[in-house]
């Protein structure tokens, strides 16, 4: 199915209001991304172009750009999360089980949700078999964590055609791959409903720092903005606001100030309330059903 086929077109002033208990607003989704980039391919993504604009492989100065974020990002990060007691999502490849479990078993001690973002930072239109993907990676994080993820991130956001009825297939309940609305979106297929929770690629620290090469304070002054919008806007109706980081952007030394006084700013303002994706989904379900029963 093509998109306009899972979802029909909604517009948000048309919808049933949605609400949150005691004096909630609006909702804030923080999520942290954690990868393996295999050196034996291309990295995912660069922060030093090759000499002479030729690739070379192995890659060893941008692979160790993302090292970094593993060894000490990610313990900036995590310190300052805790200290906020933000109820993270972590999105994560399935190979982060077996190269990095020191991370992820300090992400187990502060409580956070576990996100399947396949098996490897590779594209899903690459992937061999989608579904053994997707199957391998909820595996690998249920035989860590003790429990199968519920919610799904596409490698560089990816999906064909085809994905989100393999998700759906293995049990998914929620994507976040479509940034298409600021509340939860019902999609259809082929495995009965799947839902995409409201994600932003603008306020992203891939898209602010290594794509559009913003200083680092622009996170915050972007986010901020962003945040004042759809705060003034849930009076109404609730509204959902994602705030993604990877490690080895936002976890560097220069950039951690601007994600501390960005989530300061968002949380400090009344009703304004952090949830993991699988407390959004339930809230979803929740209000969903209320207005269903009438």
């Amino acid at each position: 199915m093509k998109p306009a086929e899972r979802t029909p077109f909604s517009a948000i002033e048309d919808r049933p209001r949605l609400s949150l208990p005691d004096g909630g607003r609006m909702i804030v989704w923080p999520l942290m991304s954690l990868e393996v980039w295999d050196i034996d391919r291309a990295m995912a993504r660069t922060v030093l172009p090759p000499p002479q604009h030729r690739q070379m492989l192995p890659d060893i100065p941008n692979w160790s750009w993302h090292e970094y974020g593993m060894r000490v990002g990610f313990w900036r990060l995590r310190k300052l999360f805790d200290e906020m007691g933000l109820p993270m999502t972590v999105t994560m490849n399935g190979r982060v089980c077996e190269t990095y479990p020191r991370v992820l078993e300090a992400c187990l001690e502060s409580g956070w949700e576990f996100n399947a973002h396949s098996w490897e930072q590779l594209p899903m239109h690459e992937v061999e078999d989608e579904r053994e993907s997707i199957d391998r990676t909820a595996d690998a994080i249920e035989a860590f964590a003790g429990y199968r993820p519920r919610g799904w991130f596409g490698p560089g956001l990816t999906e064909t055609f085809d994905t989100l009825d393999h998700l759906a297939g293995a049990g998914f309940e929620y994507v976040g791959d479509w940034a298409f609305d600021d509340q939860p979106v019902r999609l259809k297929t082929t495995h009965g409903d799947i839902t995409a929770l409201p994600y932003n690629f603008e306020i992203h620290d891939i898209v602010v720092s290594m794509i559009q090469n913003l200083p680092s304070p622009a996170y915050r002054d972007r986010a901020v903005d962003h945040f004042e919008t759809i705060y003034a806007e849930s009076e109404s109706s609730v509204r959902v606001m994602s705030l993604a980081v990877h490690p080895y952007i936002s976890g560097t030394a220069h950039r951690i100030r601007y994600i501390r006084e960005t989530l300061e700013h968002i949380l400090s303002r009344p009703g304004v309330v952090a949830m993991s994706g699988d407390r959004i989904l339930d809230w979803y379900n929740a209000q969903t059903a209320q207005s269903a029963q009438g």
